[in-house]
C-alpha cells in the first residue's frame, strides 16, 4: 500500500505514520533476508531480518546478530539507509523528495507533516521540513569529517570514510548501531576523548529535536528561544549533568569499567555513559559490568529518553519536565504550572500525564510477556532489555542474541511502540477524530487522591 493509496482511503495522520513506518520496516526486512546481505552468502531468517530492520528504522540498536561481522557491505548499507529514513522519518524523506522535484505540497500532506514533526500548527511546517533535511545532512557531514580524522589513518581511506559516515549517521539518529565487530561497540575508543566527544555531541544534537536545532540556528540568545526550546535545553542540561555526577561516583572504583582510568579518562567515560542512555545505545565500557546503581540510573534515563520531534525515544524530556513542574506547583499550592514566565496549558499537562501512563502500562505489560516467554533469563536482564527497547536505546546486558523467537517478537513490538510513541499508536487505533470538540460539560465533582 503506497502513500497515495493510504491518503485516498481517508486515513488519519497518525494511521499514515504508523503504516509508513511499518512499510519501511517490511521493505528493509525483505532486503536483509537476501543472501547478498550477509558475509556468508546465506539467507537470514525472517524473524532476525525483521528484528534488525525494526531496530534500524526505529533507531534502537538492539541486535540479534553482530552488525560488523554478520552483514556484508550491502547489508550494512541497507541498515544505514533504514537508520537515516527512520531517524528523519518517512514523511520527511518523501516530502523533501517532492520539494526537490518541484511538486506542490497539499494541505493533507502538511497536516501529516505537522503530526510527524510534533508541531502545534501546519504554519511553516514545509519550511521546517527543508531545514530538517538540510541541517541533518550538514551535521552528519561534519560528524563524519571529524570521525574520519581518526578512522581513515587507522583503516585506510575507503573503509575509514565508510565507518565515519556510518557512525556519524548512527550517532546523530541516536541509533546506536556500530560496525566495529564482535559486539564491542566503541569500547576500543573508551580512552580516546576525540572519538568519544564527537559521538557525544552528535547524540546530544540529534536528541534535541529538529525544531530546537532550527531555533538555535535562528536565535543565538537563550532568552529569545521559544518556550519549548528553553525547556528542552534546560531539561537536557540538568539530566546530563546529574547523570554524569552519579555515574562518576558510582563507577569511580569499579575496576571492570573506569576504575583503572586516569582522572581525565574517567570524566570522559562517565559523561559518555550519562549521555548514551538517552536513546543512543553506544557504549565505551561493558554495560553488563556496571554497578547496580548505574544500571538503575540507566533504566531511568532510558525511560525519559530524548526530546519531541527528535530521533530519540522515551517519554521525552519535556514530558518529564511537565510532570516535575506540576509537582513543584502542587507543592507550592499554585494553581497554574509555570515555566520561564509563561503559564502551561492544562491540555499539555493532561497529554504529558497520558504519555506517562500509557508508556508505563505498555512497558509493564510487555515486560510481563517477556518474563513469561524468557524464563531462562534473569529479571534484571529482562527489565533492562524492556526499557532499552521501549526507549529505542539499544543498550543491553548481553541477552539480545539469545532471545527466543517469542522474545524477539515482544522486543520488536516494543521498539515500534517506542519510536512512534504510545499516543500515536493509540490515536491510530482509535475511532475518535483528532482534537474533537466536546459539545457539553458535566458538573464538577470531587475525588480524594494521594
Amino acid at each position: 500500500m503506497n502513500l497515495t493509496t493510504m491518503k485516498s482511503k481517508g486515513l488519519k495522520p497518525a494511521q499514515i505514520l504508523v503504516l509508513s513506518f511499518f512499510s519501511v520496516i517490511m521493505i528493509g526486512t525483505f532486503f536483509l533476508m537476501l543472501p547478498i546481505s550477509t558475509v556468508s552468502g546465506e539467507s537470514t531468517s525472517f524473524i532476525n531480518a525483521l528484528f534488525t530492520s525494526t531496530s534500524a528504522v526505529c533507531v534502537t540498536g538492539l541486535v540479534v546478530v553482530d552488525t560488523g561481522t554478520y552483514w556484508s557491505i550491502f547489508g550494512k548499507t541497507i541498515i544505514l539507509i533504514l537508520i537515516q529514513v527512520g531517524g528523519l522519518g518517512f514523511m520527511t524523506m518523501t516530502t523533501t523528495a517532492a520539494i526537490l522535484l518541484g511538486k506542490k505540497i497539499g494541505l493533507r500532506n502538511r497536516i501529516i507533516m505537522q503530526e510527524a514533526l510534533n508541531q502545534f500548527s501546519i504554519s511553516g511546517v514545509i519550511r521546517l521540513t527543508k531545514y530538517v533535511f538540510i541541517s541533518t545532512m550538514i551535521i552528519e557531514g561534519i560528524g563524519a569529517l571529524f570521525l574520519s580524522l581518526r578512522f581513515i589513518p587507522e583503516m585506510g581511506f575507503t573503509t575509514g570514510l565508510y565507518y565515519s559516515v556510518f557512525h556519524s549517521v548512527s550517532a546523530f539518529c541516536n541509533a546506536g548501531f556500530d560496525i566495529m565487530g564482535n559486539g564491542k561497540s566503541l569500547m576500543a575508543y573508551r580512552q580516546d576523548p576525540f572519538v568519544s566527544i564527537v559521538i557525544m555531541m552528535l547524540i546530544i544534537v540529534g536528541g534535541l529535536g529538529f525544531a530546537v536545532i532550527v531555533d538555535l540556528f535562528r536565535t543565538q540568545k537563550f532568552s529569545k528561544l521559544t518556550l519549548h526550546s528553553k525547556l528542552v535545553l534546560t531539561m537536557t542540561g540538568i539530566l546530563i549533568s546529574l547523570a554524569f555526577v552519579l555515574v562518576f561516583v558510582f563507577e569511580f572504583n569499579n575496576a571492570s569499567t573506569i576504575g583503572s582510568f586516569n582522572m581525565g579518562e574517567k570524566i570522559v567515560a562517565s559523561m559518555f555513559q550519562a549521555i548514551t542512555p538517552r536513546t543512543a545505545g553506544f557504549n565505551t565500557v561493558p554495560t553488563d559490568m556496571l554497578t547496580m546503581p548505574t544500571k538503575l540510573l540507566t533504566i531511568m534515563l532510558m525511560f525519559i529518553g530524548g526530546s519531541p520531534g527528535s530521533t530519540a525515544g522515551g517519554i521525552k524530556t519535556t514530558t518529564f519536565g511537565m510532570m516535575f513542574l506540576t509537582i513543584v506547583a502542587v507543592a507550592r499550592g499554585k494553581e497554574d504550572i509555570q515555566f520561564s514566565n509563561r503559564r502551561i496549558s492544562k491540555d499539555i499537562i493532561n497529554k504529558a500525564l497520558a504519555v506517562i501512563f500509557v508508556s508505563t502500562f505498555v512497558i509493564a505489560f510487555m515486560m510481563m510477556l517477556l518474563i513469561i516467554v524468557e524464563p531462562s533469563h534473569s529479571f534484571e536482564n529482562l527489565v533492562f532489555e524492556t526499557f532499552s527497547a521501549f526507549g529505542t536505546v539499544g543498550l543491553s546486558l548481553g541477552i539480545t542474541p539469545y532471545l527466543t523467537t517469542a522474545g524477539k517478537v515482544v522486543i520488536t513490538i516494543l521498539m515500534f511502540f517506542g519510536r512512534l510513541g504510545p499516543l500515536t499508536i493509540v490515536l491510530a487505533l482509535s475511532r475518535a477524530g483528532h482534537n474533537k470538540k466536546q459539545l457539553f460539560r458535566y458538573p464538577e465533582g470531587k475525588i480524594i487522591v494521594g
